[in-house]
């Protein structure tokens, strides 16, 4: 694959680029070649330097809350250039609220303060292959949530109150010795309620309860190309329970994500291999 060629640069009036500095070394550590424009850039001065650098990337930095202005300049500009080939992403200090009216301008992702640079990485080269026809890994988003875990130290208890409440009746259980659990499965619209029950005292879940107390355990989303997924995530610096698949208690490839890469939450991916319409089996 030819080298990917990066311009990272600083718009408006920011004077600050440490961040820009550290984004430039990793991209460079990733095997890219990397112009830094530096400090105080027109987005004309800024399309310039990446057609005649002839860059498949442009990157943009911004500290000074200016980023509504000044990123969607750049992609004017590249416009006016003919130029709309060059892919433009951005960084720095910008609210989650500006992130889509940013994507709606034409810039193609935003990064926040505290992503991993290995993701950054990532997402420019699956980026720019698919871009150049090659083989890519960028995958589609979740099919949604597949279902929910919940931690009870009972499930004949638990499923006492669903079906009381809520006309949830238990449509299987099973037991999964090689995870220390036993699972209830309540259907509820194209999510699945899981009730997790302990097999023993040192069992993942009993542990959790003792920790916390019974309730919701892990989210788990329907995802597919499950490896190739968990590989990418690792590369981008995700902190993986499992680096490769196990089975699940339905039968169907899980992985779980560490809480510490997902902000408190414990993640669990499902790859379904044969599915029923609503997305279950």
């Amino acid at each position: 694959m030819e080298r990917i060629r990066v311009l990272i640069a600083k718009p408006g009036l920011d004077g600050h680029d440490r961040g820009a500095l550290v984004i430039s070394q990793a991209l460079r550590d990733a095997g890219m070649e990397v112009i830094y424009t530096g400090l105080r850039q027109s987005a004309e001065q800024i399309v310039r330097a990446a057609v005649q650098e002839d860059v498949d990337v442009i990157g943009l930095s911004s500290l000074s809350g200016a980023h509504n202005v000044l990123f969607p300049a750049v992609v004017k500009q590249l416009k006016e250039e003919e130029a709309e080939d060059i892919l433009v992403i951005g960084g720095g200090v910008i609210p989650v609220y500006d992130i889509a009216r940013l994507e709606e301008a034409g810039v193609e992702k935003i990064f926040t303060p505290g992503t991993p640079t290995g993701l950054i990485a990532s997402y420019i080269e699956e980026s720019v292959k698919a871009r150049r026809g090659e083989e890519t890994r960028l995958f589609q988003k979740p099919r949604g949530v597949d279902h929910i875990g919940i931690a009870v130290t009972s499930i004949d208890e638990a499923a006492s109150f669903y079906r009381s409440h809520f006309q949830l009746d238990i449509q299987d259980v099973v037991e999964v010795p090689e995870q220390g659990v036993r699972v209830a499965f309540l259907p509820l619209g194209s999510v699945t309620l899981e009730l997790l029950e302990p097999l023993g005292e040192n069992s993942p879940v009993q542990k959790f309860i003792d920790k916390k107390g019974p309730g919701l355990h892990h989210l788990a989303i329907a995802v597919e190309d499950l490896q190739d997924r968990l590989t990418q995530m690792k590369r981008s610096g995700v902190q993986l329970i499992d680096e490769e698949p196990k089975t699940g208690a339905q039968g169907h490839p899980i992985a779980f994500l560490h809480p510490k890469s997902t902000h408190g939450s414990l993640l669990e991916l499902v790859e379904r291999k044969d599915e029923s319409a609503d997305g279950h089996v």
